[in-house]
């Protein structure tokens, strides 16, 4: 296979410069088309908006691989120093989706150069918004980006070290809940409050309320994370705010936790709404259910990573709390979700996500395109898919 890491290299610093947020992501879709235009790959936005879904093989009939990247970045504002440094103030590619994105145009350019020789249909999913409060995984499989797709892939940079996969079956990632609570009230004068409904002192009581659900009321041999995040309220130092908004978010493996959680978020709001005479409202929709890698494609995935970096550079991974709305895939087809190490602390790259200098080891960027390519050869003519289906735990 033909991948070049400095192509990649120079397009996720590209992609890296002028990062976008939720599904506005004008810049990436241009660089992503572009690429694809100038390899003659096919594409089409169908799917949604900040979406490009590009084809290999497009007229072939049969087996389909999906291959997805996340495009949009984090409202951050970067502290690295390097030339590429985001030129947007206030955004930031703070968790690798730049390169995630790089690597699938790398893909595609592999795939296309192969293409006649290739059994398979494959279909590459640029998707927007897996960070922001609604879900572009949701609004793609709603539109039927994987009504002719057999089996979807995708990965994570991470921070094992570069030249690792990291790999596991069942259960990868969390599902997660965000919420966001507007409060109402009546501005007044500091010094007339009785004329006013203070929404600051409202908004205090719902985050107690919430810090007492998680401490009190759920099971503590779940595994469970419940924060609110972000408080805003008030104009003025002497005027009685009239509202209050609260963010915050729910990772848990077992999702009746989560509805648990939010009926009785949705109940507290109720009591202070009807104490105080204000509106309250509540938005909490599930964003991301579990990411769950089908245990007999993560073999498959296994022995086709092993041909790219040897098996002693195979790590067995854990789950992780953090949430990845690449369930919503998995939710649909059987699917494999690995994570890519770009980490090096002899370089000094050793910070997490979502940190304001997050940094990647760009050595491993070819590892990912690779592992994908080698995948796509190895399977091209399709898999067991009853194997695949009875190694489905969630189907008893």
């Amino acid at each position: 296979m033909n991948i070049d890491n400095n192509y990649i290299v120079k397009l996720r610093r590209e992609l890296h410069m002028y990062p976008e947020v939720d599904f506005d992501l004008p810049k990436t879709v241009a660089v992503v088309e572009r690429e694809l235009e100038a390899m003659g790959v096919p594409y089409t936005e169908k799917y949604g908006k900040g979406s490009v879904v590009g084809y290999i093989n497009p007229e072939k009939e049969g087996f389909t691989i999906g291959i997805r990247a996340d495009m949009d970045a984090l409202r951050m504002t970067e502290a690295n120093e390097c030339e590429y440094r985001s030129r947007h103030d206030g955004m930031m590619h703070a968790c690798g989706h730049d390169a995630h994105t790089a690597i699938l145009i790398a893909t595609a350019k592999a795939l296309k150069e192969m293409e006649k020789d290739l059994a398979c249909r494959v279909k590459l999913i640029f998707q927007p918004s897996e960070e922001g409060f609604e879900s572009g995984s949701v609004m793609m499989v709603e539109n039927g980006v994987l009504d002719d797709v057999d089996i979807m892939l995708g990965l994570h940079v991470w921070t094992n070290d570069v030249g690792k996969l990291g790999l596991c079956s069942g259960v990868v990632t969390a599902s997660s809940r965000h919420f966001e609570i507007e409060i109402g009230g009546k501005s007044s004068h500091a010094t007339e409050y009785d004329k006013g409904i203070d929404a600051l002192a409202i908004a205090v009581k719902m985050y107690q309320g919430i810090q007492d659900i998680f401490a009190n009321e759920v099971d503590p041999m779940e595994r469970v994370i419940c924060r609110v995040t972000k408080f805003n309220s008030g104009t003025a130092q002497n005027i009685l705010p009239d509202s209050a908004v609260i963010q915050g978010t729910i990772r848990t493996l077992n999702v009746s936790v989560s509805e648990f959680i939010h009926d009785r978020i949705q109940k507290l709001a109720h009591c202070l709404s009807e104490l105080h005479n204000v509106e309250i409202k509540v938005h909490a929709p599930l964003k991301a259910t579990c990411v769950y890698n089908n245990p007999y494609l993560a073999k498959l995935m296994e022995q086709s990573m092993v041909k790219v970096v040897g098996q002693e550079n195979i790590q067995n991974i854990t789950y992780s709390l953090g949430s990845e709305d690449f369930s919503r895939y998995t939710d649909v087809v059987p699917s494999v979700f690995f994570r890519l190490g770009t980490r090096n602390e002899e370089k000094g790259i050793d910070r997490t996500f979502h940190q304001v200098d997050f940094e990647i080891d760009e050595d491993a960027l070819k590892l990912g395109a690779q592992s994908f390519v080698q995948f796509v050869l190895d399977h091209q003519n399709g898999i067991d898919v009853e194997a695949a289906r009875k190694s489905d735990k969630r189907n008893g």
